[in-house]
């Protein structure tokens, strides 16, 4: 009887001791298919529900290491489902096919979210992106209309950032392809490009939506990559392209020194004259304050034409709420049309900053302060709704201010605008209310974005428990999670002495200032009837 007890407490233990093996072996697998290695399987002590705790909240050295465990939940789920595709549809949990490309294979989110995995030190995650640039990335066998601007930005501007980190010549090379497939949109009157291009039938068009017309913010928003990639290939094909689109906008009489945001590329010829910082013209003026800054300072016309452009756009567009709000309006022949400010223009606080110091010159002062104010009434159309996330877009009339109006503007995009702001207000001013607000847009993030499979988008963010779109955006990775990340994280990481980040948030080396610009040694000849490829 004794020697049966025994037994079978011996056998109790065993059954034990397998379980509790058994158990954390399975918690093991669990933290790396969530997380995808110990570095990020220590972070999940300090999740509870996908929101950080009280430990996170008190240390701030862990605050960069949790947005670290964010973009791992980000990753290796885009990679569980949608590995090679474009994006990730989180709550489905399958490929998102009708993205800005569409249903092919061009792995949109690998290449926006390497230089972002890199900067982490997540390199297990980067070389098996890398690898599938290098076996995978066709872009001439698309036959689909591509966007030229968007196709830029991500995949020209992701690859360049990639190489300038690395050394890595694939990413340049792979850079060259896909710009080569851009190159039949640019055969013009003007040369300033068609909206789409067919990389397989070499045939471009305009968004039908536009008519006959190019976008502003579209044809302004290349040079940075189209003239990076001329010095590292030593093929000037891409800068001419570029220097011809500044060319015609710099010629052109401009009504009031603003820019409409539409033009023709047969005739030369303004379209509606509709102006706005916000969707259609943004990244234009953004991009002329960055070439400038990109050239060490050469491209004096580049600044000339930011400073000439803002002193009217702060004269005309402008606007304080009667609470004391600073907004940018949008305008038509000269008149103010609508009071709203878009999310996308949430970028112009940053923007204004870098502006204010960079140069010393009569509007340094002004561009400071109105960066300031830009920023705060951004937070606050954070701080209005019930998600602390900011709606697409936001109106001030009547009792109603930084708050959207209308159902398509209180959806939340996971877009990047105010954290690139608080990135660069924090950066080169160090008040801590930017962080503070960093801070709260990650807690948001986590209780109302993240689900099982990734993150999503919001349908309306006045509403305490919302729908998600069930989007994960490539950008989400490429610029949401980088500048949070950065945000807290050294100064010393990317600084901004020898970085500019293209509006995709992919930085690119700053010439003359930083040694990892890795310019061609010497030029290569342009031949007369050459296909443009390297």
């Amino acid at each position: 009887m004794r020697i049966r007890s025994v037994l079978r407490l011996i056998f109790i233990g065993v059954v034990f001791t397998f379980t509790l093996v058994l158990l954390v072996h399975l918690s093991n697998i669990d933290k790396q298919a969530n997380g995808g290695s110990v570095h990020s399987s220590r972070l999940f002590r300090h999740v509870r529900r996908g929101i950080p705790d009280d430990q996170v909240e008190r240390n701030l050295t862990q605050r960069p290491e949790y947005i670290v465990q964010m973009m791992l939940h980000a990753w290796n789920n885009y990679k569980l489902y949608a590995w090679g595709k474009n994006e990730l549809k989180p709550m489905s949990k399958r490929a998102h096919l009708s993205s800005v490309f569409g249903a092919g294979d061009l792995g949109a989110t690998i290449v926006d979210g390497l230089d972002t995995l890199y900067m982490m030190g997540l390199m297990d995650e980067f070389r098996e992106g890398r690898d599938w640039v290098a076996q995978h990335l066709h872009i001439e066998e698309v036959d689909a209309d591509l966007s030229v601007f968007e196709t830029t930005i991500r995949f020209v501007g992701g690859l360049l950032s990639c190489y300038s980190l690395t050394g890595d010549t694939m990413f340049r090379d792979k850079a060259a392809e896909v710009a080569d497939a851009l190159l039949p949109a640019f055969d013009t009157p003007t040369g300033l490009p068609h909206a789409l291009i067919n990389p397989s039938t070499k045939a471009s068009r305009q968004y039908h939506w536009a008519g006959p017309n190019s976008i502003l913010s579209e044809l302004g928003t290349l040079h940075l990559e189209f003239t990076y990639l001329s010095d590292v290939t030593g093929r000037d094909i891409y800068r001419q392209k570029v220097e011809r689109i500044r060319e015609v906008l710099n010629n052109i009489e401009k009504p009031g020194d603003l820019y409409p945001n539409f033009i023709n590329p047969r005739t030369g010829q303004w379209g509606q004259k509709h102006m706005s910082l916000g969707a259609l013209g943004d990244s234009f003026y953004e991009y002329l304050l960055k070439a400038w800054l990109m050239s060490g300072g050469a491209d004096e016309q580049a600044r000339i034409m930011f400073d000439t452009a803002m002193q009217a756009a702060l004269d005309k567009m402008l606007r304080v709420s009667p609470s004391g709000l600073a907004y940018l309006a949008e305008m038509k022949y000269g008149r103010i049309i609508e009071e709203k400010m878009d999310h996308l223009s949430c970028f112009a606080g940053g923007m204004f900053a870098l502006a204010s110091t960079t140069l010393d010159n009569s509007l340094s002062e002004r561009y400071m302060d109105v960066a300031h104010k830009l920023t705060n009434t951004c937070h606050e159309s954070y701080a209005r709704s019930d998600t602390k996330l900011g709606p697409e877009a936001f109106r001030f009339s009547g009792a109603v201010e930084a708050r959207a109006q209308k159902s398509n503007e209180k959806v939340y995009l996971m877009r990047p605008e105010t954290f690139e702001s608080y990135f660069i207000m924090w950066r080169l001013t160090k008040q801590q209310r930017y962080r503070d607000w960093g801070w709260e847009a990650v807690q948001a993030l986590e209780k109302h974005c993240r689900v099982d499979g990734g993150y999503t988008g919001l349908v309306n963010v006045y509403l305490q428990t919302p729908q998600g779109d069930d989007v994960q955006q490539s950008y989400f990775l490429a610029e949401t999670l980088k500048y949070l990340y950065l945000l807290f994280a050294d100064d010393s990481l990317i600084s901004l002495d020898e970085w500019v980040f293209n509006t995709e948030a992919h930085p690119l080396p700053i010439k003359g200032k930083n040694p990892l610009y890795r310019a061609a040694s010497k030029p290569v000849p342009i031949e007369a009837n050459e296909d443009n490829r390297i």
